[in-house]
Parts: C-alpha cells; structure tokens; sequence
C-alpha cells in the first residue's frame, strides 16, 4: 500500500468518529434550543393570562363589594346640553358624580368604565341626553356608579 492509500483508510475512519462528535454537540444544541423555546413560549402566555381574567376581575370585583345601599336613578342631562360644545360630556361626567354623591350622601365617589364609556360614547360635544344608573353604597362608605338597566 502506499501511504495515499493508508491516509486514505486512516481519514475514512477519523471522518465517521468526528462526524458522530459533531453530531452529538449539534443534538445537545437542539435540545436547548428546544428548552429555550420552551421556556419562551411559557413566558409568552403568561402575560395573556392576567389580561383575560382582567375582565373578570372587575365583574368578580362588582360581585365582592359589600352592598349596603343600591339605588336606580334616571338621570335627565337636558341641563348639560346648555354647556359649551366642547365641555358638555366632561360636564356630564360631573353632573353624575355630584348628583351621585347628593343622593348616596357621600363624596368618595367613582364612576365605572361601562358608565364613562356611556357617557363619551359620542364623543366631547354629544352626551347622551338620559341615562340610567345604578349606585352603589359598600360598607365602608365608598360609592360606584354602574349603567343601569335599559338605555
């Protein structure tokens, strides 16, 4: 044999050996990769999850609260309609709140998100001109004001 054919034979037998060690790092990198995609896609979901129940938890937080008074009152806003047109919802919003505070006796008062919603429906120059609301009284004094039924 002469020594091409014998460096020959000898790479042919390094050529699997490596090809083998190259293959075990490589495999060792997809099960990281693997893990870390993982890991990732774990941390991913876990801010979806808190936004979801977010809506929950405000129905549940509704549900949680210690009604000691509830009230349905229809409220006229015809007098909020003599306010400048780009004041006439903040207005309005005001106008909820004072009357809101008067009824209940109280002035820790707040407005839920459906009830702004409502109110800014139409936008700054165009409130609506009746609503229906539900106040709330907890223990402790504090009063929310929910969308009532209807309108």
């Amino acid at each position: 044999m002469t020594k091409k054919e014998v460096a020959l034979e000898d790479d042919a037998e390094i050529e699997p050996s490596t090809q083998t060690d190259l293959a075990r790092p490589e495999a060792g990198k997809a099960e990281s990769t693997e893990e870390e995609t993982e890991g990732l896609e774990s941390e991913a979901k876990a801010p979806e999850a808190p936004e979801t129940p977010g809506v929950e938890e405000a129905a549940e937080e509704e549900e949680e609260i210690e009604i000691v008074e509830e009230k349905f009152y229809d409220l006229n806003l015809r007098r909020i309609w003599t306010a400048p047109r780009e004041k006439r919802t903040p207005r309005a919003v005001r106008y909820v709140r004072q009357y809101a505070a008067q009824r209940m006796k109280t002035d820790n008062v707040s407005l839920s998100e459906e009830t702004n919603s409502l109110l800014w429906k139409r936008g700054i120059s165009k409130p609506p001109r009746k609503i229906r609301i539900r106040v709330v009284k907890d223990k402790e004094g504090k009063v929310i004001v929910f969308p009532g039924e209807g309108k």
